[in-house]
């Protein structure tokens, strides 16, 4: 089997509020433009190879993609993208988008939303995506304050049908205990990685034990976050990439994946060939040895 034939099902899959996803996903933050996400002097990403992208995912069964509103570049919009790409939609496939931040047109970021204006957020990701309601919408907030009032307005949304299932990003432990005495909660997306704070590794396991999908970002970038990965120079990671015949990208996939049957990946990018490679390490197994080297990593970092 070579990594071109390798399919998303080979990560395993999960069920995310109802709806059974494969564990190895697709993040559309770097669809929209080269180099780094959210610059302001972005080049627009080709047309053409971004919607050949997002075929090919889907091809090589990813039915998990992650995206935003606010993902755009000066010409493009991740979710006419994902439109243009992939509508009709087939039924087995999960879009998850966020609200609470936002863009004006000339890419500068807005105060995040209150309650009053989520709405139009959520409407915003219909339009764009051509939908009548919203598979997952995820809150994503900044600080430590309570979510209640801008939790209860999507929970409100959800109770009227535009949003099936709602989930968190960004957050700490108390702001999932405060969403989940309003509404039921399928997914927290929080940074992680190898490297990652203590914190957010008793997170990940409370989240499993709760039967919550936990879903990283930045699980390959770390610390280069909109940037992207840089070369890892890692030995630990480099030791076992060489073993395994792979990049230092794709074991940070695998390792991230055997935290847990509940931990989602969804690596973004807009190039072929990193989409194979991202795939195809659903389906690498590491050995005990290799896994104990990345935990001391994992532990020291």
């Amino acid at each position: 089997m070579t990594a071109e034939t390798i399919t998303a099902a080979a990560s395993g899959s999960w069920t995310l509020g109802d709806r059974v996803v494969h564990r190895i996903g697709f993040g559309a933050m770097r669809l929209t433009q080269e180099g780094e996400a959210f610059a302001a002097d972005a080049r627009p990403s080709d047309r053409g190879r971004a919607v050949s992208v997002l075929r090919r995912a889907v091809e090589l069964g990813v039915n998990h993609i992650d995206t935003a509103a606010f993902y755009f570049s000066a010409l493009r919009s991740a979710n006419e993208l994902i439109n243009r790409a992939l509508a009709p939609y087939s039924d087995d496939l999960v879009i998850v988008t966020k609200v609470g931040p936002g863009r004006d047109p000339s890419g500068t970021w807005l105060p995040h939303a209150g309650p009053q204006q989520l709405r139009s957020q959520v409407e915003e990701n219909l339009r764009q995506l051509g939908r009548d309601h919203l598979d997952v919408v995820n809150l994503r907030i900044v600080g430590t304050d309570s979510i209640a009032e801008r939790f209860g307005a999507l929970a409100d949304l959800r109770e009227a049908g535009l949003i099936r299932h709602l989930g968190l990003s960004n957050i700490r432990p108390h702001h999932l205990a405060e969403a989940q005495a309003i509404a039921p909660v399928v997914c927290v997306q929080n940074m992680y990685g190898i490297g990652a704070s203590p914190e957010q590794e008793a997170f990940l396991r409370t989240c499993g034990e709760q039967g919550i999908a936990f879903v990283p970002f930045y699980s390959i970038a770390g610390t280069g976050r909109e940037a992207g990965a840089t070369t890892d120079a890692t030995p630990q990671v480099q030791a076992v990439a060489r073993a395994h015949g792979v990049s230092a990208a794709q074991i940070r996939l695998a390792w991230t994946l055997h935290r847990g049957p509940h931990v989602l990946a969804i690596p973004g990018t807009g190039n072929p060939d990193h989409l194979t490679q991202n795939v195809a390490a659903g389906a690498l197994k590491l050995s005990d040895d290799e896994l104990t080297a990345l935990d001391v990593l994992h532990d020291e970092a």
